[in-house]
């Protein structure tokens, strides 16, 4: 049979199709025989040809990858035993290659302990003082470890001494690649005993990296993945050499006669070390170097005659998504971004603002374009400091640079507007009446055949109008008409796609104002949406997607009337265009459509979750990269050659599902990714809207979703959480309106699934983005459920945890190593920290003063350290405010459960340690600190009951010098909740003729109008306890309640408040209000109801 298998290999390699196809039947009617392993081993170790002798060692390889279980026990140890004899004998590199993924596969079923001759054979040839057998070692080795790496680890040590030497084989450069592949498939399982060895290799890794440079670059840019591997160890292996490889990697990137795979594959391990060790370079002073070599990088002119990929502009009517091209100058500036995400926006400022402003200055139009993409990636990073520090000045560089003479200038500035438009609102939105005609200046004369150049243009107008607001509506009739004629007129398809987009920004500004134009919008959508030619499939797509905004935005009663079309012109796209983002946007219109009009949703639940539930376990999109040997053999697929009685396919459910094929790595296209996203969040939100109505769906749903919480794709994750939590609030709504055991077993089922998972990625989760995700949804859960989230015991303990592990940074997000309280952050860092510090007064509600109080206690000096004066401001806002709202949500659950001596007796034991710092506050320099300072102080002396009694004096006068000079508005209002609060809880305390005088001067409230029901109900406390005080202000009094009543200012109950008091006024002091209403201009009639 070895020589029939011979020859049918032969025929496989012949140039005729006839001849091929001949011999691929022949050799599928010999695998059918079981002697066919033991015969290509034959033809593996004897034929001549040494293409025919690697086609054999594929063969078998393929075979054990699927048959291994059924492989007869003397087969096994044959096979074993011939690898490692045909390794020694073998002349060819293809064919060692190829023999030592056989013995990879091998050593997934045949761990080193059972297969002593393995180890034999690397430890002698590993060792050999002969070039050649060391390389074929060191091959084999690397394939193996790379196969199954951990059963080894009992020989990492001798392994790392090995690398030790062959890391300096510098003539054997492949010897050395093999090295550091084996070192890299050993990094995850490194542990401390390893540590120091491990570490004294990376300075030869990087020597061995810059002669793997010399030979061989591909090589070399795959070997620097090792750098990656080692980083993302537990171990702090890189920590001692971080100045080297920084060094190593920026010679790299700076070195033009590089390929550019090379320099781009540095500066992405340069990103990766700053994202999980931006506190070591800071600490060893590498900042400097690391801007002094980007910059030159990113502002480098293209070859002559060429331009950078993000500038060229495609032909007409191409569409085509924004090109993100992989070279130096987009992986610089990525660097730049990432140093703005991980390091303190103030250190980072001081030494890059000075190369920016040369850049923006030179008359090198690479470097003015090299400055305007450094603001763009500050922009999300650095968003608070620019804000307080940097936005006017900034803004003035983009709006000149719109001006520029050179076209990618004006392209750069375009797109450095877009992102401070979309990272720093609200406030850019106040440069409105200066940005605002600039662009629609700009659009207006631009070429609209230009594609790249319309396309940043858009981008700048999208963004920035998308949060305006109110403040779009001067010019809305402009930007409509604009938007209509390019729909109407526009010969480029490309252009009334962004036009679409453009009118879903525009409505999210303008909602109800947009009413004029939907009727002509609403028409051109339909038009496009039930056109399916394949060249308006992206005009089809930002139709859809335009379609959800308008439904969420426009209002109800307008939306509503369509929502049943909508429907069911979302399901017969999804029935007949196969295509990921027309599904993705349909499930975002059918999410959409359930928050106006969950009832034309219900009928059609089970075909849209269905849907739903395919995209989810869909492996569309997902390409499995085979090993270069393997590829060759696509057309022997092991389901063809098996014969119709196998039963190896019951036997492969128990299996290992990568086993099944021959894989080197899967990629997955971003559609299908973007599609996961999607589902994951419009099942939650249309399950959440639907209530009762989607319960049938929401076990098989949530399975689905809850499989996506570990998806490799970091939105993917993100939406999956996000999608569990909705599912939870779901649960919750429906057991609330019908309270049954059936629907609180359900709620508690899922929440016994989902909180574990949530803690598990906060601890775990090394993407932080990621994490705030989770945090967040927690927090949702935990506002929503309320007490039925912590019933579990232990459950209150674990979250509390999580959220002291975040503030003390010991998650696997946080560059946590060497811990020092008062050092600087990045503006991420406290924002992590503020997402986890929100669910501290949510617990309090859920759990009670007695069960929280240890907590709290425990909580109190993580945040305390974070109000000195040293402190950012965002540090200081965040802790003051934090405790503000605990201490409201003690109180507030004490005054629900009538356990007012209970909250007091509670929060009075911080008092003495709070009202110190909470007075320093009040004092603060930023309008935003002295704000929640004023509110914690109002919300401690609510919540103290009569503990403060002695220090009222000297918090009235506090409250009386900051009235004086204050003119910020908010913090008035805070003052006018915090002298409320202390009149209602203590008011033989408080001297009200002088008080309430100052309190109606600055009302109603400007700002802060979520303490109207503060201030308000202390209104009417004074009136029922001090009326002939009330009746010699009544004019005022009036007034006020003129300017409020029947507006959206107050809540219904103090609207119900106000009007009880006016009708007791009218009652007791009929004569008083009849001289005051009948002379007023704005009349309050007694008589009035509820509005």
């Amino acid at each position: 049979m070895t020589d029939q298998l011979e020859h049918i290999l032969s025929q496989l390699v012949q140039p005729d199709n006839a001849i091929i196809q001949q011999a691929t039947a022949q050799l599928k009617q010999a695998f059918k025989d079981p002697a066919v392993i033991p015969a290509l081993c034959g033809v593996m170790t004897t034929s001549q040809d040494a293409q025919i002798r690697q086609f054999a060692a594929v063969m078998v390889r393929m075979r054990v990858l699927k048959h291994w279980r059924k492989l007869a026990p003397d087969i096994k140890e044959n096979l074993k035993a011939l690898v490692l004899q045909a390794l020694q004998q073998e002349t060819e590199h293809k064919v060692r290659h190829s023999l030592s993924q056989l013995a990879s596969v091998l050593v997934k079923h045949e761990t080193p302990d059972h297969w002593p001759a393995l180890l034999n054979f690397l430890n002698q040839s590993t060792k050999s003082a002969n070039p050649q057998e060391r390389q074929i070692g060191l091959l084999v080795l690397s394939k193996v470890m790379d196969s199954n790496p951990e059963p080894f680890k009992p020989h990492y040590k001798q392994l790392l001494k090995l690398f030790g030497t062959t890391l300096e084989d510098h003539g054997n450069t492949n010897a050395m690649f093999y090295s550091i592949q084996t070192l890299s498939a050993m990094a995850a399982f490194l542990g401390a005993e390893e540590l120091n060895l491990t570490r004294t290799l990376i300075p030869k890794l990087m020597v061995a990296i810059k002669h793997l440079i010399q030979a061989n670059q591909v090589q070399a840019s795959e070997a620097m993945e090792v750098f990656d591997e080692l980083m993302e160890n537990e171990m702090p292996i890189i920590v001692p050499h971080v100045s080297e490889v920084v060094q190593f990697c920026l010679e790299i990137a700076a070195n033009t006669t590089l390929e550019d795979s090379v320099r781009v594959k540095a500066l992405s391990c340069l990103s990766f070390l700053i994202r999980l060790k931006g506190k070591a370079i800071l600490k060893q002073k590498l900042l400097p170097p690391i801007l002094q070599v980007l910059f030159p990088v990113m502002s480098a002119a293209p070859p002559h005659g060429e331009e950078d990929p993000e500038d060229l502009d495609p032909e007409p009517d191409e569409i085509e998504d924004e090109l993100e091209a992989h070279t130096p100058k987009h992986y610089a500036a990525q660097v730049i971004d990432m140093l703005a995400l991980h390091l303190p926006a103030e250190k980072l400022f001081n030494q890059l603002t000075p190369m920016t402003e040369a850049a923006l200055c030179s008359e090198n139009p690479y470097h003015r374009k090299a400055g305007l993409m450094c603001l763009a990636v500050l922009a999300e990073g650095c968003a608070d400091h620019i804000r307080q520090k940097h936005l006017p000045a900034m803004l003035q560089v983009m709006c000149r640079s719109l001006g520029d003479e050179s076209q990618v200038v004006r392209n750069a500035a375009l797109f450095a507007l877009g992102q401070f438009s979309e990272h720093l609102q609200p406030d850019i939105s106040k440069y409105s009446d200066e940005l605002m005609p600039l662009l629609l200046n700009y659009l207006s004369g631009i070429d609209s055949r230009r594609g790249g150049h319309v396309t940043k243009a858009y981008y700048a107008l999208e963004n920035f109008v998308e949060n305006l607001g109110d403040k779009i509506e001067p010019y809305l009739p402009t930007l409509m008409e604009r938007m209509l004629t390019s729909l109407t007129c526009a010969q480029s398809i490309r252009i009334k796609e962004l036009s679409v987009s453009a009118i879903g920004a525009i409505a999210n500004a303008a909602k109800g104002a947009l009413l004029p134009y939907f009727q002509p919008v609403i028409d051109n959508l339909k038009g496009y949406l039930v056109n399916t030619r394949e060249e308006v499939r992206s005009l089809q797509i930002q139709s859809l997607e335009t379609l959800g905004v308008l439904a969420r935005t426009i209002g109800k009663d307008v939306f509503s009337p369509l929502a049943d079309e909508c429907v069911q012109l979302g399901l017969n796209l999804s029935n007949t265009v196969d295509d990921p983002d027309l599904r993705r946007c349909t499930y975002g219109l059918f999410a959409s459509l359930s928050t106006v009009s969950p009832a034309s949703l219900i009928p059609h639940l089970p075909t849209i979750t269905t849907l739903m539930m395919m995209s989810l376990k869909s492996t569309e999109g997902v390409t499995a990269h085979l090993t270069e040997e393997s590829q060759p053999f696509l057309l022997l697929d092991d389901d063809d050659v098996d014969d119709e009685n196998d039963d190896s396919v019951i036997e492969d459910v128990h299996g290992d599902p990568e086993e099944e094929r021959d894989v080197a790595g899967f990629s997955v296209e971003n559609a299908y990714i973007d599609e996961k996203e999607d589902a994951c969040d419009a099942l939650g939100e249309i399950s959440f809207h639907s209530g009762s109505a989607f319960l049938p769906y929401i076990e098989s749903c949530f399975q689905e979703v809850y499989k996506m919480h570990d998806f490799p794709h970091e939105n993917v994750r993100k939406a999956a959480y996000d999608g569990m939590g909705q599912f939870c609030r779901t649960l919750h709504k429906v057991w609330k309106e019908n309270p049954t055991e059936l629907n609180r077993e359900a709620l508690h089922k899922l929440l016994s699934m989902v909180f574990p998972a949530y803690l598990k990625s906060v601890k775990e989760e090394r993407d932080r983005q990621v994490v705030m995700s989770v945090l967040e949804t927690m927090n949702e859960m935990l506002k929503d459920c309320g007490v039925e989230a912590i019933r579990t015991p232990g459950r209150l303990d674990q979250i509390c945890k999580a959220i002291r592990d975040i503030l003390q940074k010991k998650a696997a997000c946080q560059d946590g190593d060497d811990y020092d309280e008062d050092e600087q952050q990045a503006e991420f860092d406290s924002m992590l920290q503020e997402y986890a510090g929100e669910g501290i007064p949510l617990l309090a509600l859920a759990a009670g003063p007695q069960e929280f109080a240890p907590y709290f206690a425990g909580f109190l000096p993580l945040l305390l350290v974070k109000t000195k004066s040293s402190c950012t401001v965002a540090d200081r806002s965040f802790s003051i405010g934090t405790i503000a709202e605990t201490l409201q949500a003690l109180g507030g659950v004490a005054m629900g459960t009538g356990g007012v001596a209970e909250s007091a007796g509670v929060v009075s034991r911080f008092a003495s340690k709070l009202l110190p710092v909470l007075m320093g506050g009040v004092r603060d320099e930023d309008d935003e600190v002295r704000s929640n300072s004023v509110f914690a102080v109002g919300a401690l002396v609510e919540a103290s009951g009569e503990a403060l009694t002695l220090d009222y004096p000297a918090l009235l006068g506090v409250f009386s010098n900051l009235v004086s000079r204050e003119t910020n508005k908010r913090v008035l209002d805070n003052v006018c909740a915090a002298l409320s609060r202390m009149t209602v809880c203590n008011l033989p305390c408080v001297p009200v003729e002088q008080v309430f005088p100052v309190l109606l001067r600055h009302l109603p409230l400007k700002k802060d109008l979520e303490e109207n029901t503060t201030v308000y109900n202390c209104l009417a406390f004074v009136y029922s306890n001090k009326q002939p005080l009330v009746i010699q202000h009544l004019r005022q009094v009036l007034n006020i309640f003129s300017e409020v009543l029947g507006t959206e200012q107050i809540k219904t109950d103090t609207q119900n408040t106000l009007l009880m008091v006016l009708q007791d006024i009218a009652q007791r002091y009929p004569q008083e209000l009849q001289s005051i209403t009948s002379s007023a201009t704005h009349k309050i009639h007694p008589e009035q109801t509820d509005t």
